[in-house]
């Protein structure tokens, strides 16, 4: 075999192994991108399985106020409102994940309600005898374990969101996120002012 020969094989021989490595980097990284978007949409549906908790705790609990607090139809008017935006944000599929206005539509809705609910139960530190019912007692306590349900989840949603994120911009991997249509997530952030108490008056 000549010399030249022996150098095309040797050529020929470095572009397969090339090609083989190069394939070989795309295959994983493909997958390890579908396996991290099926996690954030994992955490999504346990983020909203919480809300959806709340959603469906909510007429309970305003019935049994309403038996006490029959004069603060403001406060059940805004509660039925906000609800019932929520109600519309349950139907947004999967998609609300690629598409950050439908996110913060969603993440607005919801901190209405929850809104609406401190300012219901600020409403029974006016009524005693509603304070001391077992049944709103039972029903506060369930919201309460519901609301940090829903700052647990969220919280675990913003991180495997964010370890999505930061591996489809790595490069190499940002061009192929971009030709195989992997998008950023968006992530919760706290509503305008949540790290103050709200101020209710009557």
């Amino acid at each position: 075999m000549t010399k030249n020969k022996k150098t095309v094989l040797y050529i020929m021989g470095g572009l397969i192994l090339l090609f083989l490595i190069f394939t070989s980097f795309i295959k994983s990284s493909y997958n390890n991108m579908v396996m991290l978007e099926e996690n954030v949409k994992a955490q999504w549906s346990q983020v909203e399985n919480v809300y959806q908790r709340r959603f469906d705790l909510i007429p309970n609990l305003v019935e049994t106020v309403k038996g006490y607090a029959v004069h603060e139809n403001k406060t059940f008017e805004n509660i039925a409102q906000a609800r019932s935006k929520v109600g519309g944000t349950f139907n947004i599929s999967e998609k609300v994940l690629n598409d950050p206005a439908m996110f913060q539509k969603f993440q607005e809705a919801q901190n209405s309600l929850g809104g609406a609910l401190q300012r219901l139960m600020a409403i029974s530190e006016n009524y005693p005898d509603l304070k001391a019912n077992q049944n709103f007692l039972a029903l506060q306590d369930q919201l309460e374990g519901t609301e940090n349900r829903i700052a647990v989840e969220r919280r675990r949603f913003n991180e495997t969101a964010k370890g999505y994120n930061i591996y489809i911009k790595q490069f190499p991997r940002a061009l192929m996120a971009r030709i195989f249509n992997f998008s950023e997530k968006p992530y919760f952030k706290s509503a305008p002012g949540a790290q103050t108490a709200p101020k209710v008056e009557f």
